[in-house]
């Protein structure tokens, strides 16, 4: 059978959470009993906010993910210039087999 193994990241998990928080606190903002007024500055005082976190947590993925790629850049450097010596040193040893 086939079984198939789903991993979620740290990212993506806590994004859902987020975005179950905004929704909850839309839904608790439109039901509260208060008047209109103070529901819409309450919504305006509310979206404001989520913005601002959603920017910051944006700034932050972006961080990491020019962080990893510059690490992925080094590594895949390191490992291009490891496998271009070892296909030389097999290129080396087969000429010196060929010639014997």
């Amino acid at each position: 059978m086939f079984n198939e193994e789903k991993r979620f990241g740290a990212g993506s998990v806590v994004l859902s959470f987020f975005i179950g928080g905004l929704i909850g606190a839309g839904i608790a903002l439109l039901v509260a009993p208060k008047s209109g007024v103070e529901t819409r500055k309450q919504i305006k005082e509310f979206a404001e906010e989520a913005k601002e976190k959603a920017e910051t947590y944006i700034e932050k993925v972006k961080e990491k993910a020019s962080t990893a790629m510059e690490k992925g850049k080094e590594f895949l450097a390191k490992e291009k210039s490891i496998i271009k010596s070892a296909v030389e040193a097999g290129k080396e040893a087969f000429e010196k087999e060929k010639e014997t």
